[in-house]
């Protein structure tokens, strides 16, 4: 049987990529008891690493749920991916927690998964504290790494190296010593009652003391710091001690906030009221199945049961719930609030979706996922291959919202987006050595048109005799622009019979087929009003097929006579960057053909808005990682076709010419 609230702790283990998350899960694992040995990245045996992509990369990928027990106390935490290009993960494990460990390399300091990481929880108000991981390293320094940590994110993070063994709060309360001056100050800062009594006397009742800092902690106040080597133990008594002793239990943390009837409501941290509970991820594993692990906010979540999934407006049958360690669930009665659980095989829930009772039927703040940043086509290597890519890619994406599958109307490729150039390469891993689908990525076709820029009249008479019926059709088309955007448009103006009007729709036909085709490099025709305004017919020879032949040879006719140009797709572009980058970024904006629109202050960040051609970007996500170390992100959505430059639409025109004739 599991403790109560106020000896269950749910927390997320994050960072910067390779600062010695999964060490530190290993660390704890082993100092509960949970493993005989402790686990190693180098060597695969860390239990949070299962998959074999992590153990061949020696780093996670995705979110790992693990679970042990210390001093009484049931600790629950998520060790998280590191890598920006696994940002998702991160999203949706902070929904599942009710605090964090943020770890912090002892050599390298502050990097930016660690700003990252802190700006998310910052954002959703979760309480955390630091881990300085790595101090065997040369040139690692805790005291240097704290300073960094104070100066960029809060004067109120302090250490608590001083403390290495035996029960934290009641080492605090040495008034002598400098730690407990630091956190008395900054408690008293946090409540004004507290203020004006440490004011008054220079100090805080003893019988305040304890319940003051674990409020600091909850209201992010204060954020504890502690150090050691996660490969060797070092300082993980420490670490576990401030964890369990500072750190808020399931009795303490602010309840979930939810939307009923249209008013919020705080959701109760009691098993006994009412179900709500939210997907916080989902695994597709090719033996298993479908596994749905959750967050109970309130209630709790029985096996073989039915539950009502308000997302989705459907009842499912819940099956045998358990707590995961890693890839083994471990079965239990029930999943109570302040827990995470998982479940296989639920036909319809998917991340993101509530489950909650019919009765009771609430709203949870959505899942917001960040959006993709880069492309590539997929193409099959192997018509078995073929067969499985669009299967494969929708599971793939079930597990990771950050992973979008389209086919492109225009170029009809597949194109499979994500956070980045490793994000795409560990799905095409997972594609191989999870379902046997063999693939390879390249870049994505931009998907040109071509239009017109002047006025032309023409004529096409298509006659053809070969015994028998003949084909006969003669028509008069005009063609003109539209303003951009314009599409097409057809307009019939032909009068007194010229041509029957049965055979209209014909040309209309003809003409569409041709602008599919295209004139210039094979790309679709846009922005141009035809007109059919004369022409003649025979009332043998006249046909459908006919006059379809006719206006398509009409409208290539008036093409080529009407100055054709291609048009590019052009992208609304938002990066957003420390001030100190703005001077490279908007530099590299204008060698892509960009135009800066603005410069605007966001935070501690200022925001370009530009507007710069697709095919200059499908490299950008990895040259902005370039150019501000990992600290820019951008956002991009489509603005409006506009003139490639005729230096770049002749190579574009010559390409298609060559690929035509082989």
């Amino acid at each position: 049987m599991r403790p109560d609230l106020t000896k269950k702790h749910t927390f997320l283990i994050c960072g910067h990529a390779q600062s010695g998350k999964t060490s530190l899960t290993a660390a704890i694992l082993h100092k509960c008891g949970i493993t005989t040995r402790l686990g190693k990245v180098d060597d695969g045996t860390s239990i949070s690493d299962s998959e074999d992509i992590e153990k061949e990369r020696k780093s996670s990928v995705s979110m790992s749920f693990l679970h042990a027990g210390y001093k009484g106390v049931f600790l629950q935490f998520v060790d998280v991916p590191g890598y920006l290009d696994f940002a998702g993960e991160l999203t949706a494990a902070i929904r599942a927690v009710d605090f964090a460990v943020i770890v912090v390399d002892g050599a390298s300091g502050v990097e930016v998964g660690t700003e990252r990481a802190w700006d998310l929880l910052k954002k959703e108000d979760i309480p955390c504290m630091f881990f300085i991981n790595k101090l065997d390293k040369e040139n690692s320094d805790f005291d240097k790494t704290a300073v960094d940590i104070r100066e960029t994110f809060s004067k109120q993070a302090i250490p608590f190296m001083s403390y290495l063994n035996g029960d934290v709060k009641s080492a605090l309360e040495d008034k002598e010593s400098e730690l407990y001056t630091n956190i008395i100050e900054t408690i008293a800062e946090s409540d004004d009652a507290l203020t004006e009594e440490y004011l008054e006397t220079g100090d805080i009742k003893d019988q305040e003391f304890v319940p003051a800092l674990d409020h600091a902690v909850v209201e992010r106040k204060i954020f504890p710091i502690v150090g050691g080597v996660a490969t060797d133990e070092k300082g993980a008594e420490l670490f576990l001690n401030v964890l369990s002793e500072l750190m808020p239990p399931e009795s303490d943390v602010h309840p979930m906030k939810a939307i009923k009837d249209g008013q919020e409501v705080s959701l109760p941290l009691s098993v006994d009221a009412p179900v709500v509970a939210q997907v916080v991820k989902t695994i597709i594993d090719p033996f298993v199945g479908k596994i749905t692990i959750f967050r109970v906010f309130s209630g709790k979540i029985e096996t073989n049961k039915e539950i009502y999934n308000a997302t989705q407006n459907t009842k499912e049958k819940i099956g045998q719930v358990g707590i995961l360690q890693a890839k083994k669930l471990i079965p239990q009665d029930a999943i109570a609030a302040g827990e995470i659980g998982a479940v296989t095989k639920m036909k319809d829930a998917q991340t993101g979706d509530v489950f909650c009772e019919k009765t009771n039927e609430v709203e949870l703040p959505p899942l917001v996922f960040p959006l993709p940043v880069y492309s590539a086509s997929v193409k099959p290597k192997t018509r078995k291959d073929e067969d499985k890519i669009s299967e494969v890619l929708a599971r793939l994406m079930q597990e990771d919202k950050t992973c979008k599958i389209s086919r492109d109307s225009q170029t009809k490729e597949l194109i499979v987006s994500g956070m980045g150039e490793l994000h795409l390469q560990v799905i095409l891993e997972q594609m191989m050595k999870k379902y046997g689908a063999d693939v390879e990525l390249g870049t994505p076709s931009v998907p040109y048109k071509e239009t017109i820029t002047k006025q032309v009249k023409v004529q096409y008479k298509h006659k053809k005799q070969s015994g028998g019926h003949g084909q006969y059709a003669d028509v008069w088309l005009e063609i003109e622009p539209l303003e951009r955007g314009g599409e097409f448009k057809f307009v019939n103006k032909v009068v007194g019979g010229a041509i029957p009007r049965n055979f209209i729709p014909s040309v209309e036909k003809g003409v569409r087929k041709a602008m599919e085709a295209g004139y210039l490099a094979g790309q679709q025709v846009t922005d141009v009003q035809v007109t059919l305004f004369d022409g003649s017919y025979h009332t043998v020879d006249s046909s459908d097929m006919a006059f379809q032949i006719a206006g398509a040879q009409a409208f290539k006719k008036a093409m080529s006579e009407a100055s054709p140009t291609l048009l590019e797709p052009v992208m609304d572009v938002e990066v957003t960057a420390p001030k100190d980058f703005m001077g490279q970024i908007t530099g590299d904006i204008s060698i892509k053909r960009g135009r800066v629109q603005g410069i605007e202050a966001k935070g501690k960040n200022e925001v370009v808005k530009a507007k710069i051609p697709l095919g200059e970007m499908f490299k950008y996500a990895s040259d902005l990682k370039s150019a501000t170390g990992g600290r820019g992100s951008y956002v991009m959505s489509f603005s409006h076709y506009d003139v490639v430059p005729q230096r770049i639409a002749q190579g574009i025109i010559e390409k298609a010419v060559r690929e035509n004739e082989n």
